[in-house]
């Protein structure tokens, strides 16, 4: 049997959107001589819905879209995600087996996740059907995404009823590490089940979610015969006994630096953007920001702007112009200072008692926040945000300042990574396009004279690891300590990343690359009294 498995990106809500890219897949798939061509889960609808499936005349679209594509299926089968609805109004994460212009079979997903970024029991009711279907002369096992997770769940079922071949159709979020996972749990179960198993992956970019594709075919044996590119939209055709081509994956910084592009680019576009705005430093993070965002949408749709005081020192102005030049954005200068001494000037007869402090830093960014928010406001550009993980964990970022904007690229990245990955994005260039200087110079907010990020901050290098094993591992403090690190400095950094709850519940979304981000998956209460 040939199969092509159609690992495509859709558009939540575009119903008949991703029907029409459905129909284009078959359409390469049956040109090809495909027997089956499997999509992902929830291909219709687009993943995930969220409460759009509460309202009734969404269902209803999606069921017609499922309607509209069935004469299309002809001299092929078709396996593809739906939102099924029964009689009585239950809601179901459905697959239809689609042959000859008629469904064949439609599988209801039996385990519903509701965990990390996952809420489907909010909205589906479980399916308790075996999914078990003739293709081909083959009896096939239809499962979705969960159902393969779970050790004795629908695949298991399937498997001992007597299954020669399992698919599972998935929107399986990419973290790192993940597709090593995947693809040894996928591996395991194919041999549990002494059949083949293929898996059908999404890929693109959902608000703080990417989808990583890498969609495969595995032998009974654990072989993988034939596997798709990650984070690449594609129609892998492949032969059910021999397999067919696989792809090379990515390095761990490749891996990375792919998910936060293709994030990056699909909510700028799905949002209807063409066009970005982001405020240049000549400090690393909007570095990396700006090389990324000229990756996602080409140099010719970025701009820069530089807004200096008095506390920016000469060396990071020329950097910030050296590196609109190196990525070929285009790039202002606003000086703030008059500004600023201006909003001083009015707070003179309130203020003048106390000594410079947090209050006229945060002034600063919060200047900045207005200009690129009015820039956007005037021209339709989206606002890239540039604070990073590290210091979105701490507060060491201003609400209303450099937290202004629509979407917030690196903001599930540590500084380490951000380093790395920039030397990453050099090395892939053959030339310091982030020249050099941002990269060794010591990090600093340049909101006082003189000021360094390590100044109020632990080295990122044990910053970083602390947090880690804080927020991805929850270990507490004590742990932590036992770890080796300094017991007030753990105290230290588990305090600040308590109470900047209320600061990450008002910043933007950005790309989720880890396996807890500060987004869907992390949901503390803002006023929360439990410490450590």
């Amino acid at each position: 049997m040939k199969i092509a498995l159609a690992q495509i990106n859709t558009i939540v809500g575009d119903v008949d959107g991703n029907a029409q890219k459905a129909l284009l897949f078959l359409k390469e798939a049956a040109l090809k001589k495909a027997d089956l061509v499997v999509f992902p889960e929830l291909t219709l609808t687009g993943y995930p819905p969220e409460d759009l499936v509460l309202k009734a005349h969404f269902i209803d679209r999606n069921l017609e879209a499922l309607r509209a594509f069935l004469p299309a299926v002809k001299g092929i089968v078709a396996v593809i995600g739906f939102v099924d609805r029964d009689k009585s109004g239950k809601l179901y994460n459905a697959a239809a087996v689609i042959a000859q212009g008629a469904i064949r079979q439609v599988y209801h997903k039996q385990a519903l996740p509701n965990y990390s970024v996952f809420d489907e029991k909010r909205y589906f009711t479980p399916g308790d059907q075996a999914g078990l279907v003739k293709i081909c002369g083959y009896k096939v096992g239809i499962n979705i995404c969960e159902d393969m997770w779970e050790d004795d769940g629908a695949c298991a079922t399937q498997a001992r009823q007597g299954a020669e071949l399992i698919i599972n159709i998935s929107c399986s979020p990419y973290e790192h590490n993940k597709l090593q996972v995947r693809q040894k749990l996928l591996q395991r179960r194919a041999r549990a089940a002494g059949a083949p198993v293929v898996y059908v992956n999404l890929v693109g970019g959902q608000d703080e979610l990417v989808f990583d594709g890498a969609s495969m075919l595995v032998s009974p044996k654990g072989k993988v015969l034939a596997m798709g590119a990650q984070f690449k939209e594609e129609l892998v055709v492949c032969d059910l006994a021999i397999g067919g081509g696989v792809a090379k994956t990515l390095s761990p910084l490749e891996e990375i630096f792919a998910a936060v592009v293709l994030g990056t680019k699909d909510y700028i576009q799905k949002s209807g953007f063409k066009k970005v705005l982001i405020g240049i430093s000549g400090g690393i993070d909007s570095a990396f920001v700006a090389a990324v965002a000229v990756e996602a949408i080409g140099k010719e749709n970025v701009t820069g702007i530089s807004m200096p005081t008095r506390f920016n020192a000469e060396a990071t102005k020329n950097d910030a112009r050296r590196l609109a030049r190196n990525l070929g954005i285009r790039f202002l200068e606003l000086p703030i200072e008059k500004v600023f001494k201006e909003n001083l000037g009015l707070l003179s007869e309130h203020f003048s008692k106390e000594p410079f402090g947090l209050a006229e830093e945060n002034l600063q960014a919060r200047i900045r926040g207005n200009l690129l928010m009015a820039f956007s406001n005037k021209f339709g550009w989206l606002v890239l945000t540039t604070g990073n993980k590290s210091e979105m964990a701490t507060g060491y970022c201003t609400l209303y300042g450099d937290m202004s904007g629509g979407f917030a690229v690196i903001k599930d990245i540590l500084k380490t990574q951000v380093y790395a990955l920039s030397d990453f994005y050099n090395d892939r260039a053959g030339k310091d396009v982030i020249p050099r200087s941002i990269i060794k110079r010591a990090p600093s907010a340049e909101l006082r004279h003189d000021q360094k990020d390590q100044d109020s901050l632990p080295p990122y290098s044990e910053l970083d690891a602390i947090l880690t094993l804080y927020i991805e591992d929850h270990f507490s403090k004590e742990a932590i300590v036992k770890k080796g690190f300094q017991a007030e400095m753990v105290s230290r950094v588990v305090s600040l990343v308590d109470r900047n709850e209320y600061k990450r519940r008002q910043s933007p979304p950005g790309v989720k690359i880890s396996s807890r981000a500060f987004g869907k998956d992390w949901r503390l209460p803002i006023v929360n009294k439990y410490k450590g």
